[in-house]
């Protein structure tokens, strides 16, 4: 039994000086041939009656690492959010199938490697993405295809590629769960929000939480 994660709120904030020997920050973000121009060009008032999302705002997490009951808060098959229980966290510890797992930073060049490269593949917009050690976010226009299936096809194709580059290391090789079923779906529907969640992701990840 694993929960889902919580996609924190977006909050632009200055960019901070990174230090030299800080782990380094899996992300990425590209705005040369993305949506951003075309939206900027259209009326303020075409954003009123928008039905359409122009991006979908994507975290999942690794597997076992945030489970029901979790002190930062969860969130239930339903999408309800939930305060912390000890207890349930307790009681679905117990109930794991395998290890809970943290990415490492090999891990999480591959984890990032892959989503690039499967965007590409299937003509989406990669707005951005940062992979970190226990989950990751990406931020991805995919035009007639559902969240869900954008989120299953990044963490399938993810697994694969984690699995094979654990081709040397018995204990990893034989893992078959790497992430939290299921995982975070926020639609986005105009730049300025779409310009937050993009700072959010590649500028605020080492951010304590407030």
């Amino acid at each position: 039994m694993d929960g889902g994660t919580v996609a924190p709120q977006s909050h632009a904030s200055p960019k901070r000086k990174r230090e030299e020997t800080a782990t380094p920050e899996i992300s990425r973000v590209d705005t040369s041939h993305s949506i951003y121009t075309n939206v900027y060009m259209r009326r303020k008032t075409d954003f009123v009656t928008r039905t359409e999302p122009i991006a979908f705002f994507l975290t999942w997490t690794t597997y076992g690492s945030w489970l029901p009951g979790d002190n930062r808060g969860w969130a239930d098959g339903r999408g309800h959010l939930h305060a912390a229980e000890p207890a349930r966290t307790l009681r679905a510890s117990r109930l794991l199938a395998e290890s809970p797992l943290t990415l490492g930073v090999h891990q999480q060049w591959v984890v990032a490697d892959v989503i690039a490269a499967h965007c590409n593949i299937r003509g989406w917009t990669l707005h951005a993405m940062s992979c970190r050690p226990q989950h990751v976010h990406a931020v991805v226009t995919a035009m007639g295809v559902s969240p869900q299936d954008v989120l299953s096809q990044l963490k399938t194709w993810a697994s694969r590629r984690l699995k094979g580059a654990s081709a040397g290391d018995q204990t990893r090789s034989r893992r078959l769960r790497w992430w939290t079923e299921g995982g975070s779906k926020r639609w986005i529907y105009d730049v300025a929000e779409l310009g937050a969640v993009v700072t959010y992701v590649t500028e605020c990840q080492d951010k304590p939480r407030k």
